[in-house]
């Protein structure tokens, strides 16, 4: 067989023609599903022991662990590393702190029966949700009680915690690559994966020296990505090993609490995969997988507040979604791609003085 048809996962990478654009923009989509659905009933999908908007979580975390530590051994450089993370992620963050502060919580105050000024004093207000959340730890969910009826009751946005921590493991790999184990000493990320792989079996059995099971959870995920990476010269991309993982997968969804004891690595590995395998790898000129995440859970609250939880479940789950999907367009045009114009400033990109002697 020639080698062509046995590749590895560095060999099947192209950079121009992948799914990652496709598969985060469909776990964007999963996840509003799946908050949409529970702000509207009370109740969201459940996959075994692990409900199906967390496992969309854990998939961006293995492909962001993938595509960041990729981005930062690319540009070489932590001050252009840490500038672009920054970009894509905080503005787009603010702006929807200020929006949903601003505008989202006084129209959700009017539609309850209340002042629209209301939201702007006393405990939990909106001002209070605009400085407690600012630097991306999300200390206050909900504001002045709104949204008290739904399913997510006091709660304007409950997709945007993960941000935290996604900015934690990219802390995690500017602080690998400046240690230079990124580029010389892969071995140990390996290594890293596997304690935090001990740490998450352990785990199972109430044992958690970290403290933090989100923190374990994601830090896991996202360097299993990592390691997919500097790893990919050795990885095999088989169609058999894929259906292996899968079944793997599922076996640890249905008979373990955390199916990451058992499949994390595998879970890594089918996702990978399908990142050079998946048939269908459109190039999506408008990135609407941030906006949907961000985006999606106030206006789910918002349409539950105008009444539209009385149909079924299934239309009011696309309508938040055809809503959500114009909105998270709106802040990719006017937003995120303004905001990513400027990775390549000059401040950014020019060499300091006492490095060009």
């Amino acid at each position: 067989m020639h080698r062509r048809d046995r590749p590895t996962l560095a060999e099947a990478f192209d950079p121009r023609s992948n799914a990652l654009d496709l598969l985060r923009l469909a776990l964007a989509t999963t996840v509003a599903v799946v908050h949409t659905a529970l702000i509207g009933t009370g109740h969201q999908p459940q996959t075994g022991s692990t409900d199906l908007g967390s496992l969309a979580v854990d998939a961006f975390f293995v492909l962001s662990g993938f595509l960041v530590t990729r981005s930062y051994l690319r540009l070489g450089s932590l001050r252009r590393f840490v500038w672009h993370r920054a970009l894509r992620i905080l503005p787009g963050f603010w702006v929807s702190l200020l929006l949903t502060a601003g505008v989202v919580a006084p129209l959700l105050a009017v539609l309850e029966g209340r002042s629209a000024t209301s939201v702007f004093t006393g405990p939990d207000s909106a001002l209070d949700y605009l400085t407690r959340n600012a630097l991306l730890h999300v200390e206050q969910f909900g504001i002045s009680g709104l949204g008290a009826g739904s399913g997510a009751p006091d709660v304007v946005n409950g997709s945007l915690w993960t941000l935290f921590y996604e900015a934690c493991c990219y802390v995690l790999v500017a602080a690998l690559g400046v240690l230079g184990v990124l580029r010389r000493r892969r071995w140990l990320v390996l290594a890293l994966v596997v304690a935090l792989w001990v740490l998450t079996i352990a785990a199972t059995a109430g044992f958690n020296p970290l403290g933090s099971t989100l923190m374990l959870r994601l830090s896991f995920v996202f360097l299993l990505g990592a390691a997919g990476h500097l790893f990919a010269d050795r990885i095999p991309v088989r169609g058999w090993l894929a259906a292996l993982s899968l079944v793997l997968v599922v076996v640890g969804l249905v008979v373990l609490p955390d199916y990451r004891a058992l499949a994390g690595p595998a879970f890594a590995y089918l996702f990978l995969w399908a990142v050079v395998r998946c048939p269908w790898r459109p190039r999506l000129r408008t990135d609407l997988s941030y906006g949907t995440y961000v985006w999606h859970w106030p206006t789910a609250q918002v349409l539950f507040a105008l009444g539209a939880s009385a149909v079924t479940v299934v239309p009011f789950v696309l309508l938040g979604l055809a809503l959500t999907a114009a909105i998270a367009a709106a802040s990719w045009t006017f937003v995120e791609r303004p905001a990513l114009s400027w990775k390549n400033a000059t401040w950014v990109t020019r060499t300091p003085r006492r490095l060009r002697r």
